[in-house]
């Protein structure tokens, strides 16, 4: 009879520990998840929302976030939002780059093999996977241990 007890405990808490997995992710592990590489996202994600569902998804940085990569300056809305699924962002909202003069969103993000594509609708490009492996830092993106002439040996 207490064995009995014992299982049936066990067996209602199974689906409440499986639901709980997603809270005990961070936005970062979820993004691998999908095939993503973390720095697709800044460092400071302090909370995300997702359907898995619909793909839907909402990541939150605490306020907007800026900085430059290589030619271009980034800039995050304090919520990111879009469709996710694998190798695939549709419909990304609160990401923008600037291009010349002009600030341009981007709108999808895909990855075909060893490359990441961007796209601002219009125009795409790609880079390579390995240049988002590390989240860059607001404000000064991933040359953060490069400010006033030190460069650090890490």
């Amino acid at each position: 009879m207490a064995l009995r007890s014992v299982i049936l405990l066990i067996l209602i808490s199974l689906p409440a520990s499986f639901a709980s997995t997603d809270e005990k992710l961070s936005a970062y592990q979820v993004l691998q998840q999908y095939d993503f590489p973390i720095g697709i996202l800044p460092e400071g994600v302090i909370g995300y929302e997702l359907n898995r569902d619909t793909g839907e998804f909402s990541a939150y940085l605490n306020g907007t976030c800026s900085f430059p990569i290589e030619s271009y300056d980034l800039s995050y809305k304090s919520t990111v939002q879009g469709v996710i699924s694998r190798g695939r962002i549709t419909k990304l909202n609160g990401v923008s780059v600037k291009v010349l003069f002009f600030w341009l969103n981007i709108v999808e993000l895909s990855r075909h093999g060893d490359e990441l594509e961007f796209s601002v609708g219009i125009a795409s490009a790609s880079f390579p996977i390995d240049n988002f492996f590390e989240s860059p830092q607001c404000g000064c993106g991933l040359y953060c241990n490069q400010l006033n002439g030190f460069v650090s040996s890490i």
